[in-house]
């Protein structure tokens, strides 16, 4: 069964996604240790990314042939980018599904670093400018994705919302909006 189909599952049986938690969480961990080097923050990070996931599933589009590994990466990328943004980690998510209290330890006391975030301003600019754009409004302004698809004049769900493809075309206009990180690329 693909990633695609467990995530359709998962809407209704929980224990589709526990399948697809079983199948990338060591290697969306291995993503966080790596990028910390603080065993508890990976773990308390790797669980934030997979209760963001679990509370999107229903928004999940397939545009990988089955593979979820994209966009738990996202997300993963997300929670982490976050984290050094508000200086402590994320856990939002976790905290909204009580996952922090079914913790067999304390939550994690490490303090994010600018470290953490090293090398993703380079693959960042690498980006075309339009899905820099829809990052940045829902990253750095922390826009949910309706707001990031009026922001950007597309409907959220369809295959042109920005956190999607991450590659629609901002509109002409788009620099004489308010926008909270500055004008978007046109």
């Amino acid at each position: 069964m693909t990633d695609a189909e467990l995530l359709h599952r998962a809407r209704s049986d929980p224990a589709a996604f526990r399948m697809l938690y079983d199948r990338h969480a060591a290697a969306v961990h291995g993503y966080h240790l790596r990028r910390t080097g603080d065993r508890d923050a990976a773990l308390d990070l790797t669980a934030e990314t997979f209760a963001q996931a679990w509370t999107a599933r229903a928004r999940f589009t397939d545009d990988r042939d089955g593979s979820a590994a994209p966009w738990l990466f996202g997300i993963a990328r997300h929670v982490l980018a976050t984290s050094v943004r508000r200086g402590r980690l994320e856990r939002r998510a976790c905290e909204r599904l009580g996952v922090l209290e079914a913790l067999d330890r304390p939550p994690a006391a490490a303090q994010p670093e600018e470290r953490w975030l090293d090398g993703l301003d380079e693959a960042f600019a690498d980006l075309p400018a339009a899905q820099q754009d829809a990052i940045r409004l829902r990253v750095v302004a922390d826009l949910g994705y309706d707001e990031v698809a009026d922001h950007l004049s597309t409907t959220e769900g369809t295959d042109e919302a920005p956190l999607r493809s991450l590659g629609p075309r901002a509109p002409a206009d788009c620099a004489t909006r308010r926008c909270p990180v500055g004008p978007c690329a046109d």
